[in-house]
């Protein structure tokens, strides 16, 4: 169980890890940036174990791999969402950040609810309701459940 963390349509790489930041030489010290100009406490109100929900296409934009890292990095569980972005889609897989697609999600939460992720069952709950999101395939939660694609990689030497 976790807090939600609610944005829009649309949210691009550069919002959530602005390009200035991308010169400081670690992932913990960009952290404390994300999502800066959409919302000044994030970074700081977020808690391991939330969640991010957004409506469609998130993490357009560049392909800047320091986007997902920051998010898991301050310990947010996944990102649901009604679509994203390939490139975002590809790089969170490789750093073990699970990115979910909901489907209507966005439009029954706010900011501040809690929800229940059952991952291996593919459902989210929240506000007394269930909604199916996508169930990932076996070799997929295995790479997650590894810390990424990097890390099963690096494990299987």
């Amino acid at each position: 169980m976790g807090k939600i963390f609610k944005f829009d349509s649309d949210v691009d790489t550069d919002q959530i890890i602005a390009s200035q930041y991308l010169l400081y030489p670690t992932i913990e010290e960009m952290a404390p940036h994300t999502f800066e100009s959409l919302s000044d406490s994030f970074a700081s109100s977020v808690k391991p174990g939330d969640f991010v929900v957004a409506h469609e296409n998130f993490g357009c934009g560049s392909s800047r791999e320091q986007a997902p890292s920051v998010l898991k990095a301050l310990g947010v569980k996944a990102v649901l969402a009604n679509s994203f972005a390939r490139i975002f889609y590809r790089n969170a897989i490789n750093i073990g950040l699970p990115v979910i697609v909901c489907k209507g999600l966005h439009d029954v939460v706010n900011t501040g609810d809690d929800l229940e992720l059952m991952l291996s069952e593919g459902i989210a709950r929240v506000n007394g309701l269930e909604l199916p999101c996508t169930k990932l395939p076996e070799n997929l939660q295995a790479i997650l459940d590894q810390g990424g694609l990097i890390a099963s990689l690096d494990k299987e030497d």
